[in-house]
């Protein structure tokens, strides 16, 4: 059974272990560590093991934001990342809810479309010849 849940210190090493796996070091250990201590982080656990987990912060111009979305490699293209974003907008705290991805990631482009978040605008310049699209989907605030 596969179920999304808010990620406790317990989860730390294994969130962590995904995203060196993804990103190849352990840069973001800070950042996945302060999400999960201020409760902006929820994780997928498939039947054995987690599978994914999703950042969020509150504070894009009074909005929530999905800084992070990550996957292991070996579960990709089983909805993982689609289940995490639909399930984070279902217990929003603002009416709409951004994220981005880069214009060369034509895979998380598809994601974010097939569970209903539209383009809202680009970034130029953080990534140099790859521009940052930003994407929002109205949600129901709790």
């Amino acid at each position: 059974m596969s179920y999304i849940k808010e990620a406790g210190m317990e989860h730390f090493q294994a969130l962590c272990a995904i995203d060196q796996e993804v990103i190849g070091d352990t840069s973001r250990s800070g950042e996945i560590q302060q999400a999960i201590e201020e409760k902006r982080c929820l994780l997928y656990q498939s039947t054995e093991d987690i599978a994914g987990f999703l950042i969020v912060s509150h504070d894009f111009f009074g909005y929530d934001f999905i800084s992070l979305v990550i996957v292991k490699p070996s579960e990709r293209r089983k909805g993982i990342a689609s289940a995490l974003l639909s399930a984070y907008v279902k217990i929003a705290k603002t009416l709409k809810v951004f994220s981005s991805t880069n214009q060369s990631n034509t895979s998380m482009q598809q994601v974010f479309q097939a569970v209903g978040f539209v383009k809202s605008g680009f970034i130029d310049n953080l990534d140099e010849g790859d521009p940052e699209i930003i994407y929002v989907k109205i949600a129901s605030p709790q």
